[in-house]
């Protein structure tokens, strides 16, 4: 019997990966930072924060959204771009073409007899992907896709922005800030190693990262918020 030799890659959830773990971590961190930082002043009460996290939630996914968008949509009007120039490029002179694809394959290591017959065939087979792939360094699975990162940073801001108003909504006005922050801490260490182990990298340093710099932030949120409520 025959074994087929099955490889995992994470090539493929490099897009969608990088903007749900961004869009979820800052969805945690500025909700709960802005909700700790309202609970610290002194005059606040318990709707003020509710309404200042829900308001937080929404403009935060909106803003998600929109800056992920037009930025993978730059992205893939670039592409588009470098696509368009070398369709003409192949048309116009499909001999130079052709000679330049042999020669990054000469360059990767292969005999210039083989890297011609290797560029005539893929050139055969598609030519614009060949170069698309080869010359420009650009693949299907690592395309850009605007909407897609969009969605998922709107989406995973919003289901991480919603702990920390959840556990600011349970507790009572003494115990918000704590409670807020050690809920949202938690949940970073979660995300950190999720991601982490999805990414396949050290799922102790991703943790740490994410715990440091969530917890600076709820920290200087919370001085700041203590510091204006008493001024006022």
């Amino acid at each position: 019997m025959r074994h087929r030799h099955g490889e995992f890659h994470r090539l493929s959830r490099i897009g969608w990966l990088r903007a749900a773990v961004l869009g979820a971590n800052d969805g945690i961190v500025s909700t709960a930072s802005l909700l700790v930082g309202v609970a610290s002043a002194a005059r606040a009460e318990p709707g003020d924060i509710m309404i200042a996290g829900v308001a937080g939630l929404v403009a935060g996914a909106m803003s998600m959204a929109a800056g992920e968008y037009v930025s993978v949509r730059s992205q893939a009007d670039s592409e588009e771009a470098e696509l368009a120039m070398e369709s003409r490029e192949l048309q116009d002179d499909p001999d130079g073409e052709h000679r330049e694809l042999a020669e990054i394959y000469v360059r990767r290591g292969l005999d210039r007899e083989l890297a011609q017959r290797v560029a005539t065939e893929l050139m055969a087979h598609d030519a614009l992907e060949a170069h698309a792939r080869d010359e420009l360094g650009l693949s299907v699975t690592l395309a850009a896709r605007p909407l897609q990162a969009a969605a998922a940073s709107a989406i995973s801001f919003a289901s991480g922005a919603i702990l920390p108003i959840i556990a600011a909504g349970l507790s009572s006005r003494s115990l918000v800030t704590p409670i807020t922050i050690g809920v949202s801490l938690l949940a970073l260490g979660i995300l950190g190693a999720i991601s982490a182990r999805m990414a396949g990298a050290p799922i102790g340093r991703s943790v740490a990262r994410v715990l440091f710099w969530g917890a600076l932030a709820m920290g200087i949120t919370a001085g700041v918020g203590r510091l204006f409520g008493v001024a006022a």
